[in-house]
């Protein structure tokens, strides 16, 4: 983390910051596991400051970009009092996709814009400062961005009573650059926004902002849909979700107990189709480490939920037999150290591969030698 800080402009002031969100939403949870395992404040100093960075980065628009100043088109004092307002950037090298442009899907995957499960993300990571500072800002511009985001990717089809969401939106919201719904895109914010609302709850004032409204439309999206996958990275998200659930129940912030075995279930399948294919045998250079660590970072939580489960059974034993559900995914616990070491291994990361994704990598590596920064709510 700290070859991380250096390399990306966060611990040298002379250096051009060169920040992305997902990887920085990891990066937040990473410093302040970090602090909580040593105490040492340098840690949660510097989990504060790339948040700073974040948002004066991302939240702004790109300096290629005839446009200016911050994307929500705040000025400049609304702006750093409210710098989630207007979402933030995912921090692609290209520039978004103009209007007069052709769609090219391959390219779509190198250019700016938002995406809906980074900015869930970074809500998450808002919402860690927020717990471990004990500071209620930070998570008041968690639930900014909820809102901000929600009214942007959600929109009513026509001809239809419910809505649907858009996978990619310009940098300024105004418009969609990528139509389809992503897969868990609005499982992931009806679980973070009920994140992020039970975080409010705890501080010591009432909420100036909710989100009822956004999570009743979440949960309308999410009716009836299917949440199996056989991508490493989309089952480690199932995981972690479903760990947060597990949290949300035993807090009492959450009684959906049939929405956690429904994601248990879906781990369930996407893992016995993703050990079909036996992908973690593939060569370095056909391997994704950060897809591949998502999903140990879900084993890890499963390893956690296990044992919040067993600690709350008066909680968890009412209506399903979570018990085999996590009995199963826990056999695959093997993939941890599989997937840990292999990575590890100097040789390994000295491929093309993993230098192309030479920062998302090795931050999903130190979360998931330290999974608690990012998976504890």
């Amino acid at each position: 983390m700290t070859e991380f800080a250096d390399r990306t402009g966060l611990s040298q002031a002379q250096k051009v910051p060169r920040r992305y969100l997902w990887t920085d939403a990891f990066a937040v949870c990473n410093f302040l596991e970090l602090y909580r395992q040593t105490g040492n404040d340098e840690y949660k100093n510097t989990a504060l400051l790339l948040v700073d960075q974040v948002h004066e980065t991302l939240g702004r628009h790109r300096e290629d970009d005839p446009r200016t100043g911050w994307i929500s088109g705040l000025n400049e004092e609304a702006g750093r009092l409210h710098p989630t307002k207007g979402g933030l950037r995912i921090g692609k090298k290209m520039k978004e996709r103009e209007p007069t442009d052709s769609f090219d899907e391959e390219l779509e995957w190198d250019r700016d814009g938002q995406y809906y499960h980074y900015l869930t993300k970074w809500m998450h990571a808002l919402s860690r400062v927020s717990r471990i500072t004990g500071d209620p800002t930070y998570n008041v511009w968690a639930i900014e961005l909820a809102k901000a985001a929600h009214a942007a990717f959600t929109y009513m089809p026509p001809l239809s009573s419910r809505k649907r969401m858009y996978w990619k939106m310009s940098t300024d919201l105004s418009s969609p650059l990528v139509a389809s719904m992503g897969q868990h895109d609005p499982l992931d914010g009806f679980i973070t926004y009920r994140e992020i609302q039970a975080t409010a709850a705890r501080g010591s004032a009432k909420p100036l902002l909710d989100l009822n409204l956004e999570i009743a439309d979440m949960a309308d999206i999410c009716r009836g849909k299917s949440w199996v996958t056989d991508d490493s990275l989309g089952i480690g998200g199932l995981l972690w979700d479903a760990y947060k659930v597990g949290q949300m129940v035993e807090s009492g912030d959450l009684e959906d107990i049939d929405l956690l075995d429904t994601l248990l279930e879906s781990s369930v399948e996407g893992l016995a189709s993703y050990r079909k294919t036996n992908p973690l045998n593939f060569p370095p250079d056909y391997r994704l480490a950060f897809r591949e660590l998502g999903l140990s970072i879900g084993l890890h939580a499963v390893e956690r939920l296990g044992g919040l489960i067993e600690k709350n059974d008066h909680l968890f034993r009412k209506r399903h037999p979570l018990h085999s559900k996590i009995r199963i995914l826990k056999s695959y616990s093997r993939f941890i150290q599989l997937i840990e070491t292999y990575w590890l291994d100097p040789s390994r990361r000295e491929t093309d591969n993993w230098k192309q994704h030479g920062d998302i990598n090795p931050v999903m590596l130190a979360t998931s030698l330290a999974p608690d920064g990012f998976l504890t709510l």
